[in-house]
Order: C-alpha cells, then sequence, then structure tokens
C-alpha cells in the first residue's frame, strides 16, 4: 500500500483521478443534480486547493475537502433557490445491485424532500456511515443537534410518499 506522504507526491491531479469519482458522489448526494454536484465540488476545491500541500497527505486533503464539500451545501444552499428543482434520473456511480434501481430513486427523491441540514446530517450519517461526532465536526454543529436532525430526518422519510410500503416492497 502506498504511504500516505507518497501519495501526496502524485499531485492534485493524481488526487482527484483517485478520488474525485467518490467526492462528486458525495456533492451529489447532497444536490440531486449532477451539475450543482459538480458546481458544489469545484467550489469546495477552490476553497481548499490552498491548503494541499500544507496537508502533506491525501488522506487529510480528502477529509479537509468533505468537510469543506458539507460546510459549503449548507451555507451555500441558503442563498441558492436550487431547493425547488427535481432530482436527476441519473446516478453518477452505480449502486450495489442488491437493491432495486426504482427504490434507490425513491430514496433519494425522498432525501430530497428534506431540509439542508436533515439532508446533510443523514447522508454523512447513514450514507458515508459516519459517527455522530465526525458529522457534528464537519458541520460544525453539536452532536446533540446532529442527533436531533437525524430523528427528525428519519421521521420524516419514514412519512414519505416516496417510501410508501408499497413501494419499499418493489
Amino acid at each position: 500500500m502506498e504511504d500516505a506522504t507518497d501519495a501526496a507526491a502524485h499531485g492534485i491531479e493524481g488526487f482527484l483521478a483517485d478520488r474525485g469519482s467518490g467526492l462528486l458522489r458525495a456533492a451529489w448526494l447532497l444536490t440531486g443534480d449532477d451539475h450543482h454536484a459538480e458546481d458544489l465540488l469545484q467550489s469546495a476545491l477552490a476553497k481548499s486547493l490552498g491548503k494541499y500541500d500544507a496537508l502533506a497527505n491525501d488522506y487529510k486533503f480528502e477529509a479537509y475537502l468533505r468537510t469543506t464539500i458539507y460546510r459549503t451545501f449548507v451555507s451555500w444552499w441558503r442563498r441558492k433557490s436550487w431547493n425547488s428543482e427535481t432530482v436527476t434520473q441519473q446516478v453518477p456511480e452505480r449502486a450495489d445491485d442488491d437493491v432495486p434501481v426504482a427504490l434507490r430513486l425513491d430514496v433519494l427523491r425522498a432525501l430530497d424532500t428534506l431540509p439542508r441540514m436533515q439532508r446533510a446530517v443523514l447522508s454523512l450519517r447513514y450514507l458515508e456511515d459516519r459517527p455522530i461526532a465526525e458529522v457534528a465536526s464537519i458541520l460544525g454543529i453539536g452532536e446533540g443537534t446532529v442527533k436531533k436532525y437525524a430523528h427528525r430526518g428519519c421521521v420524516t422519510l419514514q412519512g414519505s410518499v416516496h417510501l410508501t410500503d408499497e413501494e419499499a416492497s418493489r
């Protein structure tokens, strides 16, 4: 396995070639739109590029960049009027074949109905499988607030018209 400091030696282009699709997927989970996800990732990259050399390895830079993506999403979406757009039918990367495509799209549609902070918390907590403390740190909020948003988001998803028992049994 490549040493973390050696990984940084291949530069930002190599980093993006290695990890760009995963970062774009994280942005897409938040925005639900290919173009907005690209804009979000580009904005976060523009804010973070100055830290690439200072962090000295790709793992630290990726963590920093992911935090920037989530924080940019949370603050950016307050000013943007993109929340009224619908989720695209095309997912950037293929998910497991065990889950039917229709169900994955229903989950994404249901996520799109959530307020931005609930969506960010649920994306980090359950789709990226991050612990509560890490979600709190990334979003710059308290652990209790993460729990509150996660609970409220899950309750909202349980009542979502996109995730009825009939839909989930497909």
